[in-house]
């Protein structure tokens, strides 16, 4: 075991760390009014990897939130997809793609909070429960959210492709 992670949740953590690292600079592409298709597919190849490889460590005989969080995100994925490569940008469909874009990348920050506030000791001391609670815990999440919402206003207003 590498940092005391099975295989599995390690290739589930590159994979959702370089969906959020290729996030980031989507985001910032598309607030900048800028494309770059290869790390665009990145992104969203990245993003798909992840709410898949997150129903891997589900062995329930019920449907639980996380799967619910996972079942959303790949539905907003596919929303993205099809904005993108389907419609290519066309009319609404650049909206549509920006938002569900900025969301897939939020639901994964939302969820990498999560994640360090149960395993960093520290955290976990201040916010426990599990999933986290408590004021420090939503205050953080609140500006991750006001985050998001701020920057994806932004590329929805900055975002012009040539085609679209």
């Amino acid at each position: 075991m590498i940092l005391g992670m099975d295989w599995l949740t390690l290739l589930h953590v590159l994979i959702t760390l370089i969906g959020i690292v290729t996030g980031l600079v989507v985001l910032a592409d598309l607030v900048g009014d800028r494309s770059r298709p290869g790390w665009t597919a990145w992104f969203l190849l990245f993003t798909v990897l992840t709410s898949v490889t997150g129903f891997l460590f589900f062995h329930n005989d019920h449907l639980t939130p996380a799967q619910i969080f996972g079942i959303v995100s790949l539905i907003d994925l596919a929303v993205a997809l099809y904005a993108l490569y389907g419609r290519r940008l066309m009319g609404a469909w650049r909206g549509a793609y920006v938002v569900s874009a900025t969301f897939a990348l939020y639901l994964n920050f939302f969820v990498l909070v999560v994640q360090i506030f149960a395993k960093v000791p520290s955290l976990a001391a201040i916010a426990p429960g599990n999933p986290p609670s408590g004021p420090i815990f939503m205050t953080v999440q609140g500006i991750v959210l006001l985050a998001f919402l701020y920057f994806g206003w932004k590329a929805w207003r900055n975002f012009k492709p040539l085609n679209g």
